[in-house]
């Protein structure tokens, strides 16, 4: 079994095993995943032995991914990976061994016409990662 099998979720991340291997995680080691989504790099991480630490703006991946982070004891943070020294030091970390950034749009946002990042199904312009601040449709209509 690959160290990339793991439960079925709405999202397999990608280069799993080559991401795990880069990291070279110990036991007890301090690992962030920046960019949590459906937890896929976090679990992994967790399994390898690491002492977890996720992030993501989404609201929606933070409410969906408590029981994954739960079930993997992840610390998950909701906040952006560029807040990321600040927020670890109000966890008192202030080292870690390894980060790992999946950036981009994920799967599951792309899926939901209702949070406006989707090309295959109508849904409002709405663009925003955080679901809070100006959508797309408003800086379209409002910019110069």
């Amino acid at each position: 079994m690959s160290r990339a099998e793991a439960p079925a979720a709405p999202h397999v991340p990608v280069l799993l095993d080559e991401v795990l291997d880069a990291l070279a995680i110990a036991p007890g080691e301090v690992h962030v995943d920046g960019t949590f989504g459906a937890g896929g790099y976090s679990s992994a991480m967790a399994r390898a032995g690491a002492r977890v630490f996720a992030f993501d703006r989404d609201p929606d991946a933070i409410r969906e991914g408590q029981a994954v982070a739960d079930a993997n004891d992840i610390t998950l943070i909701e906040g952006e990976f560029s807040r990321m020294a600040e927020l670890l030091a109000e966890r008192g970390i202030d080292k870690v061994a390894g980060v790992v950034l999946d950036i981009g749009v994920s799967s599951m946002q792309l899926d939901r016409a209702d949070r406006g990042f989707s090309f295959q199904s109508d849904g409002p312009l709405l663009m925003t990662m955080s679901q809070t601040g100006e959508s797309a449709a408003d800086f379209l209509n409002n910019a110069p």
